[in-house]
């Protein structure tokens, strides 16, 4: 297998891995776990994943002063999307809440053009506009109904935070900071949001249904780190641009899961909604002008370069 190969099959691994969100996190929900304690036990066992990922690299821990703040907000707005997200699946079904999240991409775009006046082609807005157009498609559920709007809104905030989340590491002295550091902080300071909320009565739970503390480490296993260390190698295989368009896999393996394991209803008007989103991002990120925004992940495990022997 060539190492071409092998670059797109692990971001398609490092994508799918992301997606499986809902595998892992529904089952809690469904259990009547609170979506502030689902996310905290994901958080909490995130942080000792990433931190022996660390210590495998080499990485410190130290940081300056100055970006303790900074690391903070960064964590609250990731919290946020989070949160949200979860929050979303009581109102409205996971297949189309993870599609309508993928909609972050066409938000960095916009934000980039507003705040930092980057151009924004003709290529950009047509595909915005087809996104909006399939977004029109998932208005009205399986069933026919319209969707909760509440659910409609507490997607798209997710995708805004995430979206700010994104624009923010890539910009001050929060872009010097190596990836996999700057995501162990945020997820520390994300945690002590859920902290404050999280139920006791959890522990209750899960030891009536202990297969749930295997969900729990699994949200914070593939979700986390699997896709974390797939999307890294296949980046130094075959750069940033395909793996971000590979990117798309992400809600095709959410649609798939909500559908066949959780059966959610799935009409061709849906379909052909979420295949117009999906689509149409793709054609963005395939643009490359927000790929680095996306995909700053380079310099969290460096290629390592072996010294040359030199003959005497």
């Amino acid at each position: 297998m060539t190492d071409s190969v092998k670059g797109y099959v692990l971001g398609v691994v490092a994508a799918a891995s992301y997606g499986t969100n809902p595998l892992f996190a529904l089952p809690l929900l469904g259990a009547g776990i609170d979506a502030y304690s689902v996310l905290f036990l994901r958080y909490f066992f995130a942080i000792p994943i990433l931190a022996l990922m660390m210590v495998a690299r080499g990485r410190g821990f130290g940081l300056r002063r100055s970006q303790v703040v900074p690391l903070a907000v960064l964590g609250l707005l990731m919290a946020a999307s989070s949160l949200t997200l979860y929050v979303s699946y009581d109102y409205i079904g996971a297949a189309i809440a993870s599609t309508l999240l993928f909609i972050y991409p066409i938000l960095v775009t916009v934000i980039m053009a507003l705040l930092f006046h980057e151009r924004v082609s003709a290529t950009t807005v047509a595909c915005i506009v087809l996104a909006t157009a399939g977004i029109g498609l998932l208005y009205r559920g399986g069933d026919g109904a319209v969707l909760h709007p509440t659910g409609l809104l507490l997607v798209f905030l997710s995708a805004l935070s995430y979206a700010i989340y994104l624009v923010a590491v890539n910009k001050g002295q929060m872009k010097q900071i190596p990836t996999l550091k700057l995501t162990l902080y945020v997820i520390v300071f994300g945690l002590l949001l859920f902290a404050f909320r999280f139920q006791p009565s959890t522990f209750s739970v899960l030891s009536a249904r202990p297969l749930l503390w295997v969900s729990a480490f699994c949200m914070a296993l593939f979700p986390t780190a699997i896709s974390l260390l797939c999307t890294s190698a296949a980046i130094q295989k075959i750069g940033s641009t395909p793996v971000a368009v590979l990117g798309a896999m992400e809600p095709v393996t959410a649609v798939a899961i909500a559908i066949l394991i959780f059966h959610e209803a799935l009409t061709v008007r849906l379909a052909v909604g979420m295949l117009l989103v999906i689509v149409s991002v793709t054609f963005i990120i395939a643009g490359g002008s927000i790929t680095h925004p996306l995909l700053r992940i380079r310099k969290l495990f460096p290629r390592i370069r072996r010294p040359r022997h030199h003959n005497t």
